[in-house]
């Protein structure tokens, strides 16, 4: 029987085991965007995961959707993230970038002056930002033309090809939780007429060439795609998730993907299984549980749900999660009012065992 602590080859790449370190959004990067040495010892602390898969990094500087969040558009950014893969690997580690383009989800006053937020069509998301005069309802985005959208994936590639310049072993393209691949493929935030929009094949569009276009500079083996089917967080309505992503899937079940990551949403297991049978790559799986995700998760690996289990909340308070999982805890609670912004504290003062 396979379990959560056996090593698993990531298309190449050898994790020591599968338990993996969900991507968290922390804003506590430099100025510019940049890593800092606080950031390498965070990632560091944690490189007993199978697995680490960072915060979301921008790919742009439109792309940023929350203060003080990191970038991959700049060398400065490049050189930053260079010390936290060098630590990582130091440490035994492994370390996948998220390339996030927040899209819609976001403000103007968190981005550079003259740009405004973008999205697959002019349509708003319900609710409010932090920024760093408190918090700001979202804007209406700018419709992207057709050839900004081209020119979005083209991001993508740039992003991920300083992502390996950084010493990434791979990346993964955020397709989840409302961003801007998300608000492309889900009909309440794709309202487009052009090839980015309508049918199922051209909401899926610019996820598929997306994942294409950073596979074909990279390698199809340094190169996954996060979806989280059916979730409303940011404000997404997908009415149908089964059709969006049983042919998603099928786009990118021939492609040799380093792995598919499910965030799994409430009430959404069984169409988690149907992709599961469809992808017969590597599945790395965020579970829908009541509350963090928990020990009891790492079954999912042995009923073959899952080849990885990525765990948030409880690994950003326990850096040495897999040996505290191992030996069934203690483990440290999570300090949300610590999650975002601020320095040490909450961040790399969790003691490990």
């Amino acid at each position: 029987m396979t379990t959560a602590y056996d090593p698993i080859d990531l298309s190449g790449t050898p994790l020591a085991n599968r338990i993996a370190m969900a991507p968290m959004t922390r804003s506590r990067a430099g100025e510019g965007g940049a890593p800092t040495d606080l950031n390498v010892e965070y990632y560091a602390q944690r490189a007993s995961a199978g697995l680490i898969i960072t915060e979301g990094i921008q790919p742009s500087a439109v792309g940023q959707g929350y203060p003080d969040t990191p970038g991959l558009h700049s060398a400065e950014q490049i050189a930053g993230w260079r010390k936290v893969t060098d630590a990582v690997h130091a440490a035994g580690g492994r370390i996948f970038a998220q390339l996030m383009h927040a899209g819609r989800i976001g403000h103007p006053s968190l981005l550079p002056e003259g740009l405004v937020n973008v999205g697959a069509s002019p349509v708003p998301a319900q609710g409010q930002v932090y920024t760093h005069e408190g918090p700001l309802d979202f804007i209406t985005p700018r419709e992207l033309t057709g050839d900004e959208v081209r020119a979005t994936v083209e991001e993508f590639v740039t992003a991920a090809r300083g992502a390996i310049e950084a010493g990434f072993d791979g990346v993964e393209l955020h397709g989840a939780n409302g961003y801007l691949i998300h608000q492309f493929l889900a009909p309440g935030s794709n309202h487009r007429t052009d090839e980015w929009g309508g049918s199922v094949e051209n909401r899926i569009r610019f996820a598929v060439e997306t994942v294409k276009a950073v596979a074909a500079e990279i390698g199809a083996g340094r190169t996954a795609i996060r979806l989280s089917p059916g979730n409303p967080y940011n404000d997404i309505k997908e009415p149908e998730p089964e059709s969006t992503y049983t042919a998603l899937v099928a786009e990118l079940e021939p492609l040799d993907l380093a792995y598919l990551h499910i965030t799994e949403a409430v009430e959404m297991r069984e169409l988690t299984l149907a992709l599961r049978k469809r992808f017969s790559g590597t599945l790395v799986l965020n579970p829908a549980t009541e509350g963090p995700t928990g020990p009891e998760s790492l079954t999912l690996v042995e009923d073959g749900v899952a080849d990885l289990v990525a765990y948030g909340q409880l690994f950003l308070a326990n850096p040495d999660l897999p040996a505290r999982l191992r030996t069934g805890g203690p483990f440290n609670e999570p300090d949300g009012a610590t999650f975002f912004g601020g320095d040490a504290k909450g961040y790399t003062d969790y003691p490990a065992l």
